[in-house]
């Protein structure tokens, strides 16, 4: 999935080139091409579908070549993940009614890539055999209130897979204090928004818990790979509800499991979770360029990619970020008002 806007991270990205086509790490890779990276040894490039906005085709094309074109599919909207999850099921079940499928967002942040592969493994092989749903539940290392959370049954795991449990309940994202109350025990995960199951087992689950969105796909079946069916996406996509894939089918759906997970993860939202999943210099400073210079500054994230020389002094706390000429200083708690600054 790789249609969001990515506005939070502001001025690096802009609507015309969101993060998950940015390489905000530094590393020489875009959020996208290495969320494709971690799949190259689980799924060949033409098993590989993305989903995305007609504005940044030409974005596609550049960062995944490899990609066939007639796997990107383009929305002409945003309606959030349940539409477009609806519209890739019935394309995959036109091609493939038996397909394996795992669902993930373009632009999350994943260190061990090893570990996230075996996990991918063993919660497909299950998929495979069950009309299970599987999430994956990321042990929360703090109280993170920007998260929606998972209540595991930690008492039911699966007789196939010991490794894999029933979901209680999903959570809202919390506050403070409840973020706090969730750490303290053991069977509440951070939602990462990866799912795996079976074509079959998700385009049922629309049909029974979403029956509206799944008839406007199920309609247009005929068209799919056809060069009509640009044009019948462009007409029909526009009557979806706006909804997410965990209101429309997680929260109703009875054989959800949720797959417990410690790999590094982050959906990197904000600032403040890039420095968390960036390499930190003893005063707690994440640098994202080759010529930035810190002296008497604290836990700081500075991204500066552009040959330009930085030097920052006595900030403790702050957001320093250059692109293009515009410069943005803020305190990364105050983060969330980046939005009125552009």
């Amino acid at each position: 999935m790789a249609g969001g806007i990515g506005g939070r991270f502001w001025p690096v990205s802009s609507q015309e080139c969101p993060k998950q086509f940015l390489d905000v790490l530094g590393c020489g890779k875009t959020l996208i091409q290495l969320t494709v990276d971690r799949f190259k040894e689980l799924v060949p490039p033409e098993n590989i579908w993305i989903v995305t906005s007609a504005d940044y085709k030409k974005l596609i094309e550049e960062q995944l070549p490899e990609i066939p074109q007639e796997n990107v599919l383009y929305e002409p909207c945003r309606r959030n993940t349940a539409p477009c999850i609806c519209y890739v099921s019935w394309k995959i079940k036109k091609r493939n009614p038996r397909a394996n499928v795992i669902v993930a967002p373009s632009d999350h942040i994943i260190t061990d890539v090893k570990t996230f592969r075996e996990g991918i493994a063993e919660c497909m092989a299950f998929s495979a055999e069950t009309d299970a749903i599987v999430t994956f539940g990321i042990r929360p290392s703090y109280p993170e209130t920007g998260y929606g959370y998972i209540k595991a049954d930690l008492s039911f795991s699966s007789s196939r897979q010991k490794n894999i449990f029933r979901v209680d309940s999903f959570k809202e994202k919390p506050t403070k204090e409840v973020a706090k109350e969730y750490v303290s025990q053991n069977n509440y995960y951070w939602n990462s928004g990866i799912f795996i199951w079976s074509v079959s087992t998700i385009v049922n689950a629309f049909r029974v818990y979403c029956p509206e969105i799944s008839h406007i796909f199920e309609d247009i079946y005929s068209y799919y790979d056809t060069p009509q069916e640009q044009g019948m996406i462009n007409q029909v996509f526009p009557q979806c509800e706006s909804i997410s894939i965990d209101y429309a089918i997680m929260e109703k759906a009875e054989e959800i499991f949720v797959y417990p997970s410690d790999f590094g993860w982050s959906d990197l939202g904000t600032w403040s979770s890039l420095r968390r999943m960036s390499r930190q210099d003893e005063y707690g400073n994440a640098r994202i360029g080759e010529n930035i210079d810190l002296y008497d500054t604290y836990n700081c994230i500075i991204h500066a990619t552009q040959q330009k020389k930085v030097v920052v002094q006595g900030l403790d706390g702050y957001l320093v970020v250059e692109k293009d000429g515009t410069l943005l200083i803020c305190k990364l708690s105050e983060e969330q008002r980046i939005k009125l600054f552009h």
